[in-house]
């Protein structure tokens, strides 16, 4: 049985500290038809640059970036690029 994609859509906006945790944390789930998609809303930090190096290894993991948008256009451009017949969103923030 075919099981079906999920696409998993993260907007990052100066979370260099939590990235690579929170991408190890997807890799490491029990469900392995999934597509990562990252859009990068313009960035301040080295984000871009943590994702560009992380998508090298893991092939299921794509990042695109924009101009800083806010979350909502970044889920959007997501979106756009996505495969999957669900969607999942996973927000990183700071508090």
């Amino acid at each position: 049985m075919d099981l079906p994609l999920v696409s998993i859509i993260i907007p990052v906006y100066n979370v260099e500290a939590y990235l690579v945790q929170c991408l190890d944390s997807i890799e490491k789930q029990t469900y392995k038809n999934i597509e990562c998609i990252i859009v990068v809303d313009g960035a301040t930090d080295g984000s871009y640059a943590i994702v560009k190096d992380y998508c090298k290894c893991h092939t299921r993991c794509k990042v695109y970036y924009q101009e800083n948008a806010g979350s909502g256009p970044a889920r959007n451009v997501g979106i756009n690029y996505s495969s999957g017949e669900f969607i999942c969103f996973i927000d990183l923030t700071i508090g």
